[in-house]
């Protein structure tokens, strides 16, 4: 097993956990089985290695962020690289919606489409969307109440603010920086140390999920799971490569090798910031500069959410078409704008984009209720678009790493 690379473990874990997890939804229904097997044994396997990488988030997120914006020692250069990746997740998040509300006026997948009593499903409308809010959330009144709370905007906005102060100050901030440098050190090892377990968790994940879903669910609904699919597969093989080759002029099989590992633990965790400190190390071994991927990595985990996108806008399309109703030119437009400008307060943790969905739909006058008709599979569909936003922050990375000539051309090259 020692001669078996960890990608393939992962790839293994992954298929048996959807083996398992159906054999075990279709089993008849037992008390040690259901209650002891599955949600007490493989339930708390999955939570606690899910737990365990989020638990290396915030320290990874501010002294990754801190020491790259410091190891930048150039605001003007900082300036540079941030202006760049911000234009791509932003860009490539308002093609990402564009291409899902066309692909999906096309394929029609609410068309024949209904599912009795959608209206009884709660939907929470406490949050309002707001461009004067979510810049208010970016800048933290208390920061040590901010990373006891892991909100990320703003430990980003700090971490940024302390990597500035580090460079302005210059020689003076030197231990401070090798202090950093020397937690970063250990943040990654043990990453690369808790990744050595990540098959058993990917697992544990996995033969959960599908123990509670079944075949007749996804039948339910399978051209609407297959569009959304279609489109988030379309968008990462197509988009990216694309964007990919022409900034960059590599081998994108060599990135897709790399990033394997990346893609089965944001599929398994459905979550960005669980998979950053995997996206981190496999940026190492691609060959970018730790000085741009610790900066533009957690940056992206925040505010990069291309799948969330696309998912609004299918979701839209799909459930205009079950109200019947019309969507002028102004409100398709209405939706790529709110998706784009509502990636950057989602958070990178499961089922968060659901809320945010409510306040796109409420922006073109669909019933929110009408998300009680995705809802039930959604944690199906939140595992794929969380590997087409992990997959965009990691293709950005590569692309301003070859832009600003960080990136080790051999060292990507070396498979």
């Amino acid at each position: 097993m020692k001669k078996i690379s960890l990608a393939k473990k992962i790839f293994v874990a992954l298929i048996l956990g959807c083996i398992c997890g159906i054999i075990f939804n279709i089993a008849p229904q037992n008390y040690f089985l259901d209650h002891i097997f599955l949600d007490g044994i493989i339930n708390l396997i999955g939570q606690a290695f899910t737990n365990i990488i989020k638990a290396m988030v915030v320290p990874l997120v501010f002294v990754s962020i801190t020491l790259g914006v410091a190891s930048i020692g150039n605001l003007k250069k900082l300036g540079r690289v941030g202006s760049k990746i911000i234009a791509f997740y932003f860009g490539t998040t308002a093609v990402a919606v564009s291409i899902a509300i066309f692909f999906t006026k096309f394929i029609n997948p609410g068309s024949s489409f209904h599912l009795p009593n959608a209206s009884q499903v709660p939907i929470s409308h406490e949050q309002k969307f707001s461009i004067s809010k979510i810049i208010l959330d970016i800048v933290p009144t208390n920061p040590i109440e901010s990373l006891a709370q892991g909100n990320m905007l703003q430990i980003i906005f700090f971490a940024v603010l302390i990597g500035i102060g580090i460079t302005l100050v210059a020689d003076k901030a030197v231990p401070v920086k090798k202090l950093l440098e020397s937690m970063n050190e250990i943040n990654l090892k043990l990453v690369a140390v808790i990744m050595e377990f990540a098959p058993i968790g990917v697992f544990a994940l996995i033969t959960y999920t599908f123990s509670n879903f079944g075949f007749e669910i996804i039948a339910s609904i399978s051209k609407f799971l297959f569009v959304v699919y279609l489109i988030l597969f379309f968008h990462a093989m197509f988009i990216y490569t694309i964007m990919f080759k022409f900034w960059t002029k590599l081998d994108i099989k060599k990135f897709w090798k790399k990033f394997w590992p990346v893609a089965t633990v944001a599929f398994s965790t459905s979550s960005s910031n669980a998979a950053l400190p995997v996206s981190i190390e496999a940026a190492d071994k691609m060959g970018v500069s730790r000085d741009i991927s610790s900066f533009t990595l957690s940056l992206g985990s925040t505010i990069n959410m291309n799948g969330t996108a696309i998912m609004h806008g299918i979701t839209v399309i799909f459930l205009a078409h079950i109200y019947n109703i019309d969507l002028s030119t102004a409100d398709l437009i209405k939706v790529v704008l709110m998706s784009t400008l509502a990636s950057v307060g989602t958070a990178g943790v499961p089922g968060v984009g659901m809320l945010m969905l409510a306040m796109v739909l409420e922006l073109v006058n669909i019933p929110v209720e009408g998300i009680g008709l995705v809802l039930g599979i959604d944690r199906i569909l939140d595992a794929g678009r969380t590997v087409v936003n992990v997959m965009g922050d990691c293709i950005c990375t590569v692309i301003v790493a070859k832009l600003e000539n960080e990136l080790d051309e051999k060292k990507f090259n070396d498979v």
